[in-house]
């Protein structure tokens, strides 16, 4: 019996091994997914929970119910891919004979100050921890630092659940500048309409207790500081000897092996997937498609088929601002602006579409009424 192991039950790897257990169930294989976490976390709307909003919770064995995989609510604690074992922190030790690697990326904490004093998204529990530290300020300052897609939610989501704070938002750049100029006018108008302070050209240089520093000494105060400013791969990937990139990412040749160990494929943030654009940047747009492309890769193979090479061309950018705004930039494949974008309550109601998506595919999947090639978008 063929055993396949899928580490991580996030969008990816939990689409990656409901795929495959579909695929190989006539081949006898076996699948295990192993999370440190019995719930599904939708990192999507972690920015909603970081503002005080309850969401649905999602037991990952429910999500799975039918399709014959073993749930191992576990902690990944080393991997060692020649010997195909994986040690688990409960003290067990398990073998595969194919792994997808599926842990995704953790906040980049190498700034001074940021892993001591400031709050990130790395799980539903730093989201539920920042929201109580909101909910205890009468008054003071909130610090966003980042002004990419997630900073941008998140410093709007705060702004409109909590009036009665000041919200500042620190970017190296233009936030949200990889949309076109009239979709970051949007942005920038909705953020104005929110009373949040926006600091571009801002380098911040260390976190503090009470202030954020920036380039040149000036001190930002602040009650409560959301660090979004960059993400990196989990050091148990070039720990356990497989090929990385310079940001912990697992190199991975076309069709989502690992260049260094055949028998592991990478899928979503934690691998880096190249393409003749460059390497495709860790979203749950792209992270769904090398899911399932891993998945039936390693069914193909399975069954003495070649796997096919993988080709992905991103569609748009959503982006919430608050729960009654929103503004969508429609891209090229390269993830370059188009001239077309849609902003207000069509924009809400697609954005809203989009981060309920997954679970959707999870549920058509188990029933085989979707095919992977739906899910894709062309590059051409």
């Amino acid at each position: 019996m063929t055993h396949i192991m899928v580490l991580g039950a996030g969008y990816t790897g939990l689409l990656t091994a409901i795929r495959v257990a579909r695929r190989t169930r006539r081949h006898g294989a076996k699948v295990t997914l192993v999370n440190a976490s019995p719930r599904f976390t939708e990192r999507l709307r972690l920015h909603q929970t970081a503002a005080g909003q309850r969401l649905a919770d999602h037991a990952i064995a429910d999500v799975i119910a039918g399709t014959g995989i073993t749930f191992l609510h576990d902690r990944v604690a080393g991997l060692d891919p020649g010997r195909h074992e994986v040690t688990l922190l409960s003290g067990g030790v398990v073998r595969y004979d194919t792994l997808v690697y599926a842990l995704g990326t953790v906040t980049d904490r190498s700034t001074p100050g940021v892993r001591e004093h400031a709050h990130v998204y790395d799980d539903h529990h730093d989201a539920v921890r920042l929201a109580a530290s909101l909910d205890r300020l009468t008054e003071g300052t909130v610090v966003v630092a980042g002004g990419g897609l997630t900073g941008v939610e998140s410093a709007t989501e705060i702004a409109e659940a909590h009036p009665r704070l000041r919200v500042v938002l620190l970017s190296r750049g233009t936030p949200a500048a990889m949309m076109g100029p009239r979709a970051r006018a949007y942005v920038r108008r909705a953020m104005d309409r929110l009373g949040i302070e926006v600091r571009a050209g801002a380098e911040v240089t260390k976190m503090l207790p009470d202030a954020v520093e920036l380039a040149g000494g000036e001190l930002v105060p602040s009650s409560a500081t959301l660090w979004t400013a960059g993400t990196t791969g989990l050091a148990l990937a070039e720990e356990s000897g497989l090929a990385v990139d310079g940001r912990g990412r697992v190199v991975v040749d076309a069709t989502l092996r690992s260049v260094s160990h055949p028998d592991v494929y990478a899928v979503g943030d934690g691998a880096a997937v190249g393409q003749p654009y460059g390497v495709i940047h860790g979203t749950c747009q792209s992270g769904i498609p090398t899911a399932l492309h891993a998945a039936d890769a390693i069914a193909d193979r399975l069954r003495g088929r070649p796997a096919r090479p993988f080709r992905f061309g991103y569609f748009h950018q959503p982006l919430s601002l608050g729960r009654g705004d929103g503004v969508i930039q429609f891209t090229r494949g390269d993830d370059s602006p188009r001239r077309a974008y849609l902003t207000g309550r069509w924009a809400v109601a697609y954005k809203e579409a989009v981060s309920g998506s997954p679970l959707l595919t999870a549920a058509l999947l188990k029933r085989g009424l979707v095919h992977p090639r739906a899910l894709r978008v062309s590059n051409g």
